[in-house]
């Protein structure tokens, strides 16, 4: 619960504090602005309301880790509810509205989760899992969104310390996959998720695990 509040209001605070400016920037996401992915961070927390609001009665399918999917293929952006989430971006046009949604939105998510039992069971996108996994699930979403968000704003504050060295765990336990000591946690989320090529350095260390490189989350 700690490792998802402290994430959760570091990737707010960094969005609180982006200039209008930056709003039209890049993100880390493919064919995304940064508009693009704080649109996407609003649907993202109405999801959490709305998974925490909806228990289940059964045992749970999937855990923290479970509950990722592997994929190989990066987001192109082309998908409908990419392109949905461009078009919803838009329709906002001043930036501190969305901003501002975001706030209103996330502030009562974050509440949400704070006053939510860690045993007890909810259901989201056919699975059942405890409130506690979901939410720790939700940390490696939240870390890797914060990382998408800075990746154009070298002035922006970076994710907690405490999230990325939580997200890299979690995504080598996901996966089955150690990344080298080498690596700072930034970059083994950075590479092993495909949202940056490594360098010649990088995948001399890596070795056979280069080759199963990106490993694509969904």
């Amino acid at each position: 619960m700690d490792l998802f509040s402290g994430s959760w209001a570091a990737l707010r605070a960094a969005v609180a504090a982006l200039t209008d400016e930056d709003f039209a920037r890049p993100s880390g996401c493919a064919g995304w602005l940064v508009r693009d992915l704080v649109c996407h961070l609003v649907i993202d927390a109405q999801d959490v309301l709305i998974t925490l609001a909806t228990p289940a009665g059964t045992e749970p399918t999937v855990d923290a880790v479970s509950y990722w999917k592997v994929g190989d293929r990066p987001p192109t952006g082309d998908d409908p509810l990419d392109a949905l989430t461009v078009r919803l971006a838009a329709a906002y046009e001043d930036p501190r509205l969305l901003a501002f949604h975001l706030d209103d939105v996330g502030s009562a998510a974050g509440r949400a989760a704070g006053l939510a039992d860690p045993g007890a069971r909810v259901s989201t996108q056919g699975e059942v899992l405890t409130a506690g996994d979901y939410l720790t699930a939700y940390v490696l979403e939240w870390t890797l969104h914060h990382l998408d968000l800075v990746a154009h704003l070298p002035d922006a504050a970076g994710p907690p310390a405490r999230a990325l060295a939580h997200s890299r765990a979690a995504l080598e336990e996901i996966t089955g996959a150690a990344f080298p000591a080498s690596f700072t946690d930034t970059d083994a989320l950075l590479v092993g998720t495909g949202r940056r090529t490594p360098t010649r350095a990088e995948e001399s260390a890596l070795g056979g695990l280069a080759a199963r490189l990106p490993f694509v989350l969904g």
